[in-house]
């Protein structure tokens, strides 16, 4: 027998102390699973890593797709300004309604459902999103405009989780990458939109077109994009072995208890989700979320119109401008992966802060265009590493993660509600150009916050065992476990409650 194939056959024939029991969304049927290397370098790593990228810049494809049809929309239906906002509004009322019930879907459900479900409302709102300007009817539009928010919430949520385990199970920063793919699907969107435009394809084609694409897309790689459960998904909550918890979660012999199990697991699970809205940590995470998608969809929706206004551009170079800003924040985001594994999440946040108020303020009162398109390049330095470290800090354990992210984004889609009218009022009265510097007031929060997005560190965290485990009072043999029946219920890691490494699992006596 070849080394190779002794160091194989000693990986899948693992001792119960090796491994742990997993779940796969199909019941608790005492089968074990391969558990997957935590060393970045298996197929099924490499592949998970690919087909995420590829979804999170479909999803840029798809959204800026959209946007990029707005004036033939506004011109289809004779829409107002402030028509066009309120039809925008509807969307994000969409997904703040739904992203608040995604963590629970993911919990439940696991993030193959939630994608494959987002999927299917994807497509019927792009559908009604073409149709409706097509047949003169605003309420169609609406509609699909509602679902769309709908698709994205849920969506967002199962992509982020996922891109939260790769980074684990690789053990260093990827999850920038991950949005610069969507920024790099934005750009691609972008100009697809003003290609069909050109061409004179109607909005109910070129909708079409992208619902095509984008269920074809998801569904070929929603099988592989979900890893197999391994031990960087192991909860960092320690769960005391205690008789009574051991009696009401523990496996136990007898035939009722696969029922038991399965029961609770679904009970926790469900309360897992909602109890990440009373963590001060998560809810502080939001914050910081908060202030960045403030930032960066105020530059979407007012930089154009900020520097056709302040400086007497056109509309073209204030799109360049644009066009500026996204780029600075796909290359931060491209590199920005060592920065934050060399220097650590909170000075990289703190930092990025800074420099986006430096570029708000100068872009806000710069005497020429020049130095005010620098400020924009300093901006979007500034913006682009806030949200990954808001995902990777949400996501630090993983039983957790699905109902922690699920929260940031409902932040983040209170940004988007509210920053439209809010910087529309302000511009009103002091220009768009000066209404923008507004934001750096909330860029003030994310440096304030920034020291909650550290990993929980503490004592606790030794060597990098694989499983928790769980002693059966009654005198029988330890039994593996699901972490999932075990660690919902408990307190939320705290800063400094815990010492441990990003990757970690943890092992309970």
């Amino acid at each position: 027998m070849t080394q190779r194939a002794r160091d194989t056959r000693a990986r899948t024939s693992r001792t119960p102390d090796d491994g742990a029991r997993v779940d796969h969304g199909g019941g608790t049927d005492g089968r074990r699973a391969d558990l997957l290397p935590d060393d970045g370098s298996t197929v099924a790593v490499v592949r998970a890593r690919l087909l995420l990228l590829g979804l999170f810049a479909l999803q840029g494809i798809a959204f800026s797709s959209w946007l990029a049809r707005l004036p033939a929309v506004r011109d289809a239906l004779d829409l107002t300004p402030a028509a066009l906002g309120g039809v925008l509004l509807v969307g994000s009322v969409g997904a703040l309604l739904t992203v608040t019930v995604a963590g629970i879907v993911v919990q439940r459900w696991g993030s193959r459902a939630a994608i494959v479900a987002s999927t299917v409302v994807l497509a019927l709102a792009y559908v009604l999103m073409g149709v409706g300007p097509g047949v003169g009817s605003v309420a169609l539009l609406c509609v699909g405009v509602f679902l769309n928010g709908v698709s994205i919430a849920l969506g967002n949520v199962p992509i982020n989780v996922e891109s939260a385990r790769i980074e684990r199970a690789m053990r260093r920063t990827v999850i920038p990458q991950f949005h610069a793919a969507y920024s790099i699907g934005a750009v691609v969107g972008s100009g697809l939109g003003a290609l069909a435009s050109r061409q004179g394809v109607s909005p109910a084609v070129h909708f079409a077109a992208v619902a095509a694409v984008a269920v074809v897309w998801r569904l070929a790689s929603v099988r592989g994009v979900v890893l197999p459960q391994g031990p960087s998904d192991a909860p960092l909550e320690v769960v005391p072995a205690t008789p009574q918890h051991d009696a009401a979660t523990s496996p136990v012999q007898g035939d009722g208890a696969a029922g038991v199990v399965a029961a609770s697991r679904s009970r926790r699970r469900v309360g897992s989700a909602l109890d990440a809205w009373r963590e001060p940590r998560t809810l502080l995470i939001g914050v910081v979320i908060m202030a960045a998608a403030l930032s960066e969809g105020s530059a979407n929706d007012w930089l154009s119109i900020a520097v056709v206004d302040g400086f007497g551009r056109t509309e073209a170079v204030g799109g360049a401008v644009l066009a500026l800003y996204v780029a600075a924040m796909t290359v931060v985001r491209l590199v920005g992966t060592r920065m934050i594994d060399r220097y650590g999440r909170v000075l990289v946040l703190r930092v990025s802060g800074v420099v986006s108020i430096v570029g708000l303020v100068v872009f806000g009162f710069a005497p020429t265009f020049e130095l005010a398109s620098l400020g924009v390049v300093a901006w979007g330095f500034g913006a682009a590493l806030a949200v990954p470290i808001g995902i990777a800090a949400a996501s630090d354990d993983p039983v957790r993660a699905a109902g922690r992210v699920a929260v940031i984004s409902s932040f983040s889609s209170v940004a988007s509600i509210a920053a439209p009218p809010l910087l529309g009022l302000a511009a009103q009265s002091m220009g768009a150009r000066h209404a923008l510097v507004l934001i750096a007031v909330a860029m003030v929060a994310s440096v304030t916050f920034a020291h909650r997005t550290a990993r929980p560190t503490g004592p606790d965290a030794a060597a990098a065992p694989t499983t928790a485990q769980v002693s059966v009072p009654t005198g029988a043999a330890d039994v593996v476990v699901d972490p999932t029946v075990l660690t919902p219920d408990l307190p939320s890691p705290r800063t400094g409650a815990h010492e441990r490494t990003p990757h970690e699992g943890v092992r309970v006596p």
